[in-house]
């Protein structure tokens, strides 16, 4: 019997090693096969897909457009499970205020910048973006990915911008920076994070795990 593959998609701006030795360390003894790919047929054939990003949307947008990509991740979107990752997750709403950047367009929604200047958190000092470290993620609704995961787990973030999903049914996860905003969004086979769950310890590896034996 073939063993199970989950494709980590390499268009060329994703944090591939540590996305990809995470998932591998969640992958141990389960039977599945991890594969960093670019190439699109290994994509179409994966039985799951996670999709990393890290940079600027604009950027992450025309690599995955013109790496031949888009298309397998498209199609992986409407028939398999697909975990996004930080840009990887901001990708699959409709637009992105960063460079005016449209999306892939698979979750209604927007990208919005903070706008957090001059404003101070509770301890007095000033927020600084991008938000860069630990923070804690309240589980807005039940998740099979969430499995065991503690509700108020700490995760690790790096990002100036954040998603702003249209329906409430499609966030799956709020933090608070400034204001509440979605930390995970989730859609049918669809799950993303805006935090990094390969930088987050074990809650992180828990999220992957969670992902590999998820039945959607």
């Amino acid at each position: 019997m073939q063993a199970k593959t989950v494709a980590v998609v390499d268009y060329g701006m994703g944090n591939l090693r540590s996305v990809s030795q995470a998932v591998k360390a969640a992958a141990q003894d389960t039977g599945w096969q991890v594969v960093v790919t670019a190439d699109p047929d290994v994509v179409r054939a994966a039985d799951r897909v996670v999709l990393p990003g890290q940079g600027a949307m604009p950027d992450c947008m025309r690599e995955l457009r013109s790496s031949g990509l888009q298309e397998p991740v498209l199609q992986a979107a409407r028939s398999k499970p697909l975990f996004g990752v930080c840009v990887g997750m901001q990708m699959l709403l409709d637009h992105s205020e960063e460079g005016d950047t449209p999306g892939l367009g698979l979750i209604p929604g927007v990208v919005r910048k903070f706008q957090l200047e001059g404003r101070s958190q509770p301890d007095g000092s000033r927020f600084k973006v991008p938000q860069m470290g630990w923070n804690q993620v309240q589980q807005s609704q039940p998740h099979p990915v969430w499995q065991g995961v503690p509700d108020g787990s700490f995760f690790y973030f790096v990002h100036s911008f954040y998603a702003q999903p249209e329906a409430a049914a499609h966030c799956a996860g709020e933090t608070d920076f400034g204001g509440r905003f979605a930390a995970a969004i989730a859609r049918d086979n669809i799950f993303a994070t805006q935090f990094h769950p390969e930088k987050s310890a074990d809650q992180g590896l828990a999220l992957f795990r969670n992902f590999l034996h998820w039945k959607p």
